[in-house]
């Protein structure tokens, strides 16, 4: 059923090009090349009239087509949105009449599939029990991109239920799309964490930026393992409105890119205060910042860098020679590093689970399946774990015990295990975490290798940037994470980027 699926894909991708008397290659300049091209880069190329977005898109869907659906098969893009060609006329058109909205106007940009669109893509978390669920409106993210003029390509396959649903799922797994590939060790290497289809597909130049979620990890991870760039950012940055929830307190929703300066072009679109998400409320201010301001190549001169070193003792010798080489590069571009930082809550974060995200899952997602459609059979979690256990074939490869276990809690957030479990997640996560090391040593940021910080950074709700840092002997990606306290993308986007460009580390993908 999946090859047949993938089958139709692929012909529907043709019969949008044949749609279109235009050749795709007509007025393209010789010297425009797609892989690894920046939203700068292709700002400049619209502009001279080496390309348009019409043939923007074009190029990334035949480059799908070759690659995801075809060859390798990367298996990274679920859904192709239908309206794209005509979105990016019709915006090309705008371009010649009034000139560009801004940095995203004509820009192919893909979305998880939790990320709700009012189009004739679906939304689906991954899971068949929802494959002919349509939003009944845009999600905030996608309204914001929509008004700076984006192209919504299409929907990213990922993890099923953003990985709540059973401890034993492989990452970039779903019952709707099958498994997700990393472009760098097909079928032989870890893709990362739920956001895989997106980091995948931006890996391996399927779109020029992508749109992730994370609630511990989901979008770090398989940035890092995908040699990307990825930004977390705080919760209560951007509204997660619209988009199918695993937790109200750790949610929140980044953009994942090949550079840093995307993703910062790509966040600037995407923070702003939303009513309808009341974490939100207490960003009013930060939705003035610009984050392009902060890509500054002198930005860790005289900053200073802390090292948790517990989070660096799982590494293997490979990577910490990659680790090591990243810290002396820092070094030797001014950082002033303290090595080590100790996080004195470090141990008992990973010690104990609190279970706050099975309490938190049933209450958010009770509310969202309440929503559906009749044309969708599941309108509850107790539903869906019914569907499952129905048609177990499709839909439990690996289980559903997460899915139990939250259905097995009384889905009103009353139980005293939930909300001591919260404030001590807070606790030691906040207070006896990150702000302890940070004020202790007066740091602007502590640097994780690639993903280890990720449990530290979702109970606490604050922001952390990724970067590739190099690759293993065995070619696996390796990525370099920053954090500090609370909205402080701007010092990590800073920081990030001036490593970035003082190492460029990133190398495409062979596909």
């Amino acid at each position: 059923m999946r090859s047949m699926r993938q089958a139709i894909l692929f012909l529907l991708i043709i019969l949008l090009m044949a749609t279109f008397s235009l050749p795709i290659n007509a007025h393209i300049s010789p010297t425009f090349t797609l892989e690894e091209k920046t939203i700068v880069e292709i700002q400049k190329s619209m502009e001279s009239g080496d390309i348009t977005s019409k043939q923007l898109v074009q190029l990334y869907l035949l480059r799908i087509a070759e690659y995801d659906k075809h060859g390798p098969r990367i298996n990274s893009v679920l859904e192709i949105n239908p309206d794209a060609l005509q979105i990016a006329e019709a915006l090309d058109r705008e371009r010649a009449a009034k000139g560009p909205r801004g940095p995203l106007h004509g820009i192919p940009i893909l979305l998880k599939d939790n990320i709700g669109t009012d189009d004739k893509m679906h939304t689906s978390a991954g899971s068949m029990a929802l494959a002919n669920h349509h939003a009944p409106e845009d999600s905030y993210v996608v309204q914001q991109l929509r008004e700076a003029g984006a192209v919504i390509l299409g929907k990213t396959n990922m993890t099923e239920w953003a990985g709540f649903m059973s401890d034993f799922m492989i990452s970039g797994y779903s019952s709707r799309g099958g498994q997700v590939l990393n472009p760098y060790g097909l079928g032989n290497m870890d893709v990362g964490g739920s956001s895989s289809g997106s980091a995948a597909a931006v890996a391996s130049n399927f779109a020029t930026v992508a749109i992730g979620t994370e609630t511990a990890g989901s979008i770090i991870y398989p940035s890092s393992r995908n040699a990307i760039a990825g930004i977390k950012p705080t919760v209560g940055l951007v509204s997660r409105y619209g988009i199918i929830p695993v937790s109200h307190s750790q949610d929140t929703v980044g953009p994942m890119a090949r550079t840093v300066a995307d993703a910062a072009i790509l966040l600037q679109s995407l923070a702003g205060a939303d009513p309808r998400d009341p974490a939100t409320v207490t960003n009013v201010h930060q939705a003035d910042i610009d984050y392009t301001k902060c890509l500054q190549a002198s930005g860790l001169r005289g900053a200073r860098i802390g090292i948790p070193r517990y989070y660096y003792t799982q590494l293997s010798e490979n990577e910490q020679k990659i680790m090591k080489k990243a810290i002396d590069s820092m070094e030797q571009q001014g950082a002033v590093i303290i090595d080590p930082v100790e996080i004195p809550s470090a141990a008992e974060l990973d010690q104990s689970e609190s279970g706050v995200l099975s309490y938190e899952l049933k209450t958010n997602l009770n509310y969202y399946l309440s929503k559906c459609s009749v044309n969708v059979p599941v309108h509850s979690l107790k539903e869906l774990i019914a569907f499952n256990n129905n048609h177990p074939k499709e839909m439990l490869k690996y289980g559903q015990n997460r899915l139990v276990n939250a259905e097995m809690t009384s889905g009103t957030l009353t139980e005293p295990e939930y909300i001591k479990g919260k404030i001590k997640d807070l606790h030691l996560s906040q207070q006896e975490g990150i702000d302890f090391a940070i004020k202790r040593h007066q740091l602007d940021a502590l640097v994780f290798p690639s993903f280890e910080g990720s449990n530290i950074t979702g109970k606490s709700g604050y922001p952390a940037v990724t970067v590739p840092a190099g690759y293993t002997s065995a070619g696996v990606p390796v990525g370099i994470t920053f954090t500090a306290m609370a909205y402080s993308e701007p010092t990590l986007i800073k920081l990030a980027y001036s490593f970035e460009q003082a190492t460029r580390h990133r190398i495409p993908p062979r596909m």
